[in-house]
């Protein structure tokens, strides 16, 4: 069931939330020792939420469409009473004293929370069997990695341990683990969403968003925590849409920008059922009325090592004093990089700043002439757990870290399997704060598509 179906039967009362949790918390048990989703599991709370909520939407109190809503979140999003370890030794018994601001608005919106999910060791590690939990596992085949960091919110939702959950994302990690999952990841613009109370790792680069089963989810877990923050900065006062008028299928009109340069070129980093999938939805698109047309960004390819010199920098500054004193802690993957950043000059990061300035305004340019950008979310489908290299996230393409170096808004749609049965993620990009045009571009190719009537075989 998606929050859309089960919101209208919880408000009429056809469904109570004490069974919706209740249900949730038995696929839980049944399924999730082998996948290894959630860290840590809030039985008595979700069911004593639950109840509260029961109680309040029969004495007419509504709240809206997440009342009663069992979710799920990372675990680098500040829960107060309830630990928030970031997947590490360096923090494993850290209890914040508040929530993070995304956490307080869904749970005002009538949210409940069924516990922290597993992740990528302060989002930067990888499946790492050194880290504080063992490492999430891929529903559509265990012995497959689920995509990083937000891995436990990907494999949560695909195996349908909760209805919705929150990511983070640096450099893809929402619309990684959703492409590879095969779910609907959303990264909003950067400053749509508030990151205060989340660990941070990147924080110029840094966005909080939701992970669904469907566009329409997105777009109702997105209206529930967008929007300015005092608490932060970085947050813009933009007035936030109704993001549920965007979901009509109707491209007609519309003109699909394709940057074929980096993001379509096969090779051995890039697979070639990928392209061909991302090819077919763009036939989709233009049978549904859109003009396809190619556009350029000149030095789209700088844009990963500008991502990755700033991710890093900016990582070891946060996690310098604790390199220093509580170096074992640390899982094996995720000090390696974080040691990488400590050997970056001040000339580097410079430097990647002008890089960044420099994709952005081609992004822009490329923007102009088009409503939003197609690519592959991700070169591959899901690589083998076993024998994994964690290098490669830093030597192969990435078609997601150009659009948090820009922060523009990019959702990760499923956009069909591979030969072998996995996931492939279409990815679809737009202009600043236009959440509404990518929602609707996705919503439409969606609903032809029908990707997300195909569940994992678990």
């Amino acid at each position: 069931m998606t929050i859309a179906q089960a919101g209208p039967l919880l408000r009429d009362r056809k469904l109570s939330p004490v069974e919706l949790v209740r249900a949730c918390l038995e696929r839980i048990e049944a399924v999730d020792r082998q996948l290894c989703a959630f860290v840590t599991l809030l039985p008595e709370q979700a069911l004593a939420q639950a109840r509260c909520a029961e109680a309040e939407i029969l004495r007419g109190h509504y709240r809206g469409p997440l009342h009663g809503i069992p979710i799920g979140l990372k675990d680098l999003f500040d829960t107060k009473g309830v630990r928030t370890t970031a997947m590490s030794r360096v923090t494993a018994d850290r209890v914040p004293a508040e929530d993070a601001t995304v956490v307080a608005r869904l749970e005002a919106a009538g949210a409940i929370l069924l516990g922290k999910l597993a992740m990528h060791e302060f989002a930067l590690g990888g499946p790492d069997p050194t880290s504080l939990f063992p490492p999430a596992r891929n529903p559509w085949n265990l012995a497959h990695i689920p995509g990083g960091s937000s891995s436990g919110s990907g494999v949560a939702v695909a195996a349908g341990l909760c209805l919705g959950a929150l990511g983070s994302d640096t450099g893809g990690s929402i619309r990684g683990p959703a492409s590879l999952c095969s779910i609907v990841g959303l990264k909003p613009t950067y400053g749509r969403v508030s990151n205060y109370g989340v660990v941070p790792l990147s924080w110029s680069q840094d966005h909080t968003g939701p992970m669904t089963w469907t566009v329409e989810d997105t777009a109702l877990m997105l209206q529930a925590i967008a929007g300015h923050d005092p608490k932060d900065p970085t947050t813009a006062t933009a007035p936030v849409p109704d993001y549920s008028l965007a979901l009509r299928e109707d491209i007609k009109g519309m003109t699909i920008g394709v940057p074929r340069q980096y993001f379509y070129q096969a090779g051995p980093e890039v697979a070639t059922e990928t392209l061909a999938a991302v090819e077919k939805a763009l036939e989709v698109m233009a049978s549904l009325g859109a003009a396809v047309r190619e556009v350029a960004i000149p030095h789209i390819e700088y844009a990963r090592p500008a991502n990755s010199v700033i991710m890093m920098a900016e990582a070891f500054a946060y996690h310098q004093h604790n390199l220093k004193t509580r170096r074992q802690d640390y899982g094996e993957m995720v000090l390696g990089r974080f040691l990488l950043g400590g050997l970056l000059l001040g000339s580097d990061y410079v430097q990647a700043q002008r890089v960044r300035r420099l994709v952005k305004n081609e992004m822009a340019q490329a923007l102009q002439g088009v409503d939003v950008l197609v690519t592959p979310t991700s070169p591959k489908p899901a690589a083998l757990l076993k024998g994994y290299d964690p290098s490669t996230t830093l030597t192969a393409p990435s078609f997601t870290a150009p659009f948090n170096v820009t922060g523009l808004p990019a959702i990760s749609v499923p956009g069909g399997f591979s030969a072998e049965g996995l996931p492939i993620g279409l990815q679809i990009a737009g202009k600043p704060f236009d959440e509404p045009t990518v929602l609707r571009v996705a919503y439409t190719y969606q609903q032809a598509a029908r990707w997300f009537q195909r569940r994992p075989p678990l």
